[in-house]
């Protein structure tokens, strides 16, 4: 898959030297030509001056046939510009912002954009949201028999009260995050957009799992 990264700075040269190793094409912009000398040795992706909210310069990253934007400036506006116009003007399906500000974090949860908070910011979480199918398991435990994993709740289960998700000795949700909040899951917590949900489940139930959020296993109840 292709990804763009929006800014060179630890975060984004972390980011990108990541993506790399796990087979992505990526293009990064900066706004200072003298950023890309945080990259890592060798890398073989594009380098684009420019910023990331403007169109021309994210087409000349290759937005187009980009699966995914990351925008890791220092710069909450800049950010959620750049995720913005990658959303709404290119249409592309995964997109995450840096956000320092917890308070407008909250705001662009609500617009449908995942944020990664800097008190809690790290790389990995970055990559998590941005490629979730590429991430089976969040933690597991020593035996490799129960696992804690991340997913996004899918569309279809809006509205829908979120333990009709459980199946119970497979896969049971224990969580949710809601606008940078997390809270334990009671009976009749219905979703929200936006919603991140987190499973206990059978290490080996990664499938079942993706099957029920998914819908192909008959289980969205209307």
């Amino acid at each position: 898959m292709h990804v763009v990264v929006v800014g060179c700075g630890r975060v984004g040269s972390e980011l990108v030297g990541t993506l790399e190793k796990q087979g992505h094409t990526v293009a990064v912009i900066d706004k200072r030509k003298d950023a890309f000398r945080r990259l890592p040795t060798g890398f073989g992706g594009y380098r684009i001056v420019g910023f990331g909210f403007d169109r021309d310069t994210l087409e000349e990253a290759g937005v187009k046939d980009a699966g995914a934007l990351a925008a890791v400036t220092s710069g909450d506006n800049s950010n959620i510009m750049s995720a913005r116009v990658a959303r709404e003007t290119f249409e592309v399906d995964r997109v995450v912002a840096r956000i320092y500000d917890p308070r407008r974090a909250a705001i662009y949860q609500r617009l449908g954009i995942p944020t990664v908070a800097t008190v809690s910011w790290t790389t990995d979480q970055v990559v998590r949201r941005l490629l979730p199918g590429d991430h089976p398991a969040d933690w597991t435990d020593a035996s490799g028999k129960v696992s804690l994993v991340e997913r996004d709740l899918p569309a279809a289960w809006a509205g829908q009260r979120l333990s009709n998700l459980d199946e119970p000795g497979r896969f049971v949700i224990v969580a949710v995050t809601r606008l940078g909040s997390a809270r334990v899951v009671e009976p009749d917590l219905v979703g929200q957009e936006g919603d991140v949900l987190h499973f206990m489940m059978e290490a080996t139930g990664v499938d079942a799992l993706q099957a029920r959020l998914s819908g192909t296993d008959d289980a969205v109840h209307h």
